[in-house]
């Protein structure tokens, strides 16, 4: 399993999209929530992680994208998750994720 973690970032209008390729863990989450806190300053209200590059999220990980959850709840915004890897897409529903985020089929459905 490659180690190495590439996130990659699109603005539509107030909706931040995520790319995310590799092992989400401590410092890949630190990054997320930087490149996120970039933006949330900027007036965003919609997060979409498309992690279709990705098949292993740490608990460290999965801590900073709950950080991002709570920064988008507190302004009524919304975090949606594409591309989910089945194992990833249980953990997260196992960690009760899915009452405070949205799961959608692709980042063009997302940004509908």
């Amino acid at each position: 399993m490659s180690t190495d973690f590439i996130l990659t970032t699109e603005l539509h209008n107030k909706t931040l999209v995520l790319k995310t390729s590799g092992y989400i863990n401590n410092t890949a989450g630190e990054e997320i929530v930087e490149e996120f806190s970039k933006h949330f300053n900027g007036g965003i209200n919609k997060v979409i992680m498309d992690l279709e590059k990705t098949n292993v999220v740490n608990s460290i990980g999965i801590s900073h994208i709950i950080d991002i959850v709570e920064k988008l709840l507190d302004i009524d915004g919304k975090l949606i998750f594409t591309n989910l890897d089945p194992s990833i897409k249980q953990t997260f529903k196992t960690m009760g994720l899915f009452q405070f985020a949205e799961i959608a089929d692709s980042v063009d459905a997302a940004l509908q």
